[in-house]
């Protein structure tokens, strides 16, 4: 229940004295707030129970004009919030009359966030962050999240809820918290909510991702899928193709893989940006890959032209459409991947982002880390050092074997 009264509100002065300040007092769910108008009255010139100022104040027109003017906007953002799910708190309403930034709720600024994602054409972000934001809203019960209310204990109970409720894994409970650190840290350098109050960091919550198992084909199972005996021009024999492009080139990300035109292709080197964090490359083509354009040829109108079909009829100019696209193609590419998989006799389960995974397995330790932070294209080598401590076991082996050979 939230109702909305002018009245003048009482304060002391240094000096002893009272003045009595003009203002609305906003009321919801029995918290109270106060939008003070910026005038002093005299009780005197103050009708209580008509809530206006007297016609005995030498100003009474425009500080009654001004007192509805207020009161109206007021009473429309109450009656706006009351109609929707996130409703505002008493605080929020007279923060947002004030035009005060300090009203943004963490909703309000997480879906500020998306549409800036989406003006850049990140919509797996978004789609994937969305999903995160409505377990939180889940949590909530859809009601309106203050960042001060984002402390340790908010988060514990979060994840407590995440996995007891919904059957999360730990994995999943961290990405949630990746997203709400993400937000915080944006109201943070906006002055949205004190550096006083950020539940992240030493002595606090920790975001910590569980070791994750990596399993990529040995070279045998490989060769294996390569000796298949495929009819050219079936999807089956398209999906082999574009598995087989991305390992041969260290792994290249399916989304990725879609998007390479002919025009990235020159003088024997392919040239393109990847998709995740930017960065530009330049990789030898391997004779193998040439074979593999081999195929596609007939098919290329022009050098802007994308190599592979999945995009040839996407709306480049909505990254919604591209993105639907792309998923449609690794939903259909990973289905007969299975079938390659059965005719292959390979038990492991087989998908796009198994390729990275099976360059990374077969490179071992045959390459350096340095080398193979180019050719995974990472930011950072410590994240291709971790990367590829998923495929490094020999010396583990070798030590467990000289302690067990007797």
């Amino acid at each position: 229940m939230a109702t909305l009264k002018a009245m003048l509100h009482p304060k002391t002065g240094t000096d002893g004295t009272k003045t009595h300040r003009l203002a609305l007092r906003v009321t919801v769910n029995r918290k109270r707030s106060y939008l003070y108008l910026g005038h002093n009255i005299d009780p005197k010139d103050w009708d209580a129970k008509a809530e206006k100022v007297k016609r005995s104040h030498p100003k009474y027109k425009q500080l009654n004009r001004l007192i509805r003017k207020k009161f109206d906007q007021t009473e429309d953002l109450m009656f706006e919030s009351e109609s929707s799910k996130n409703s505002l708190t008493a605080q929020q309403i007279t923060s947002t009359i004030r035009g005060n930034r300090n009203n943004k709720s963490f909703f309000i600024r997480a879906e500020e966030h998306f549409d800036n994602l989406k003006k850049l054409g990140k919509i797996r972000r978004v789609n994937s962050d969305r999903s995160r934001l409505n377990r939180i809203q889940e949590f909530c019960q859809n009601k309106n999240l203050e960042f001060k209310e984002i402390d340790q204990a908010f988060l514990r109970r979060l994840k407590a809820y995440l996995i007891s409720n919904r059957g999360v894994s730990e994995r999943t409970v961290m990405n949630v918290f990746v997203l709400i650190r993400t937000i915080y840290n944006l109201a943070k350098s906006e002055e949205i909510v004190d550096e006083k109050y950020y539940p992240f960091g030493k002595g606090k919550v920790r975001i910590v991702f569980p070791p994750n198992i990596k399993i990529g084909l040995e070279e045998q199972e490989l060769k294996k899928i390569e000796n298949l005996d495929l009819k050219q021009g079936t999807t089956i024999y398209h999906t082999r193709n574009v598995f087989l492009f991305s390992f041969y080139l260290a792994g290249i990300r399916i989304s990725d893989v879609l998007k390479m035109k002919w025009s990235d292709v020159t003088d024997g080197r392919l040239y393109y940006q990847m998709g995740k964090n930017k960065k530009v490359d330049s990789l030898k083509l391997p004779e193998k890959i040439v074979s593999i354009l081999k195929d596609y040829e007939e098919d290329k109108r022009n050098e802007e032209d994308f190599i592979f079909p999945e995009l040839k009829k996407a709306n480049l100019k909505s990254p919604e459409d591209v993105y639907r696209k792309t998923n449609t193609a690794i939903s259909k590419f990973n289905k007969y991947l299975k079938k390659i998989a059965q005719l292959a006799d390979i038990d492991k389960k087989i998908t796009n982002h198994i390729a990275r995974h099976t360059f990374g397995n077969i490179a071992g330790d045959k390459i350096s880390p340095q080398m193979l932070q180019k050719l995974y294209r990472h930011s950072h080598l410590t994240t291709t050092i971790g990367y590829q401590g998923n495929f490094i076991h020999k010396d583990a082996d070798d030590a467990l074997d000289s302690v067990l050979n007797f």
